[in-house]
C-alpha cells in the first residue's frame, strides 16, 4: 500500500500544551469512539454532507486503529473538527465540484478523511502534516491548532491544512494517473530525498529551481508541491516568488562564480507540465480552480461561511 506524506520542519519556539480539566468527558461531544454510541448532530450533518452526496467517512473521533503506531497521537478536539469539516467541504470539496464537476469529486476525492490534534513528530527536526494512504485515506494532524491558525489568517491555513489536503489529493490522482516521464527531467539530478530539511538545501530550494524545500525530495513530491502550493496562493504571490527564485539564483551565482541558474524558468516549466497534466487527464483547468479555491478562501475570512452550524437542512 502506497503510503504518501507531507513533511515540514519544525520551527523553533515554544508550544503550549492544554491539560484536561476534567476526568468525565462529555458524551454529546467526545472525541472517543466508544461501543453502541448513538448518532450526534454532528454525525448526522456529516452523513447529509460527506457519507451520502460523496460516499466520504468523515472520522472525528479519536479510533487507535487509524492512527500511525509510530507516532504518539491525540484525539481532534470537537469543535475544531466541526469547522475542520466544513472547511474541508467549502474550500476543497466544493471546488472541485464546480470546476470539475460531482462525478469527478466522487470518484476521485478521498473516500476518509481521519483527523488527529497534534503533528507526528519526527526525530530529525520535521513533523508530518498529513498523510495520503492507498488512494483512499487522508491523515490529518495538528487539529487542535486549527482556532488559532484560522486568526493568523489565509497563509496559515493554506500552510498547516489546506495545501496539504490538495497535496495529497495530487498524490491521489497520481495513483490513477502516472505523472509524466518529462516533469522527472526538469530537476531531475537535483532531488536530495531526506536532505531537503537540512543546509543548505531548506535555504536555497528557490535557487535551485524547486517551489518548496520540500519539493527537493523527490519527483513525486515536487509534483504535489506544485500543484498545491499553485492553487492555494494568488497571481501575485506566485510572481513575487518567481522574481525571488531569479534573485536567489543570480546572489548564489555572484558567490560561487557559477552561471546562474534561471530558476523561475526550471518552477514554471514544471507548472506547465503540471497544468497539461490536469487537462489531459482530469479537464481541469488549474487557472480555473485556483481562482475558484481564492475566491471560496476568500468568503471564509469574509465571515460568509457559518464553520459552527450542523443544522442539518
Amino acid at each position: 500500500m502506497k503510503l504518501n506524506k507531507l513533511i515540514i520542519p519544525i520551527a523553533l519556539g515554544v508550544m503550549t500544551l492544554a491539560s484536561c480539566t476534567a476526568d468525565d468527558p462529555d458524551e454529546n461531544k467526545s472525541v472517543i469512539v466508544t461501543p453502541n454510541e448513538e448518532q450526534t448532530e454532528f454525525d448526522k450533518w456529516l452523513e447529509t454532507n460527506f457519507a451520502i452526496p460523496y460516499n466520504i467517512d468523515f472520522k472525528y473521533r479519536y479510533k487507535e486503529t487509524e492512527s500511525d503506531y509510530d507516532y504518539y497521537t491525540v484525539p481532534a478536539k470537537y469543535e475544531d473538527a466541526v469547522k475542520m469539516a466544513h472547511l474541508v467541504k467549502y474550500l476543497c470539496v466544493e471546488s472541485y465540484d464546480e470546476v470539475a464537476g460531482t462525478d469527478f469529486t466522487r470518484r476521485y476525492f478521498p473516500k476518509m478523511f481521519f483527523l488527529i490534534g497534534e503533528w507526528e513528530y519526527r526525530n530529525n527536526g520535521t513533523y508530518i502534516l498529513g498523510t495520503a494512504e492507498g488512494g483512499r485515506k487522508i491523515l490529518l494532524a495538528g487539529l487542535n491548532y486549527l482556532s488559532d491558525n484560522i486568526k493568523n489568517g489565509p497563509e496559515y491555513m493554506n500552510r498547516y491544512y489546506f495545501k496539504t489536503i490538495h497535496h495529497e489529493f495530487t498524490h491521489i490522482m497520481n495513483q490513477t494517473k502516472v505523472i509524466p516521464p518529462d516533469f522527472q527531467l526538469v530537476t531531475g539530478k537535483d532531488y536530495v530525498g531526506d536532505m531537503w530539511s537540512e543546509e543548505p538545501y531548506d535555504r536555497e530550494y528557490l535557487s535551485r529551481g524547486f517551489i518548496t524545500a520540500y519539493s527537493q525530495n523527490s519527483y513525486q513530491e515536487d509534483f504535489a508541491e506544485m500543484l498545491s502550493e499553485y492553487i492555494t496562493h494568488d497571481a501575485k504571490t506566485w510572481n513575487d516568488t518567481m522574481e525571488a527564485a531569479d534573485e536567489a539564483a543570480a546572489e548564489k551565482a555572484k558567490k560561487t562564480g557559477e552561471e546562474a541558474v534561471h530558476a523561475s524558468e526550471l518552477i514554471n516549466s514544471k507548472l506547465d507540465i503540471v497544468r497539461r497534466y490536469m487537462k489531459e487527464n482530469f479537464n481541469i483547468d488549474i487557472d480555473v480552480l485556483r481562482e475558484t479555491v481564492q475566491r471560496r478562501q476568500a468568503d471564509i475570512f469574509a465571515g460568509k461561511v457559518d464553520l459552527t452550524d450542523i443544522t442539518v437542512k
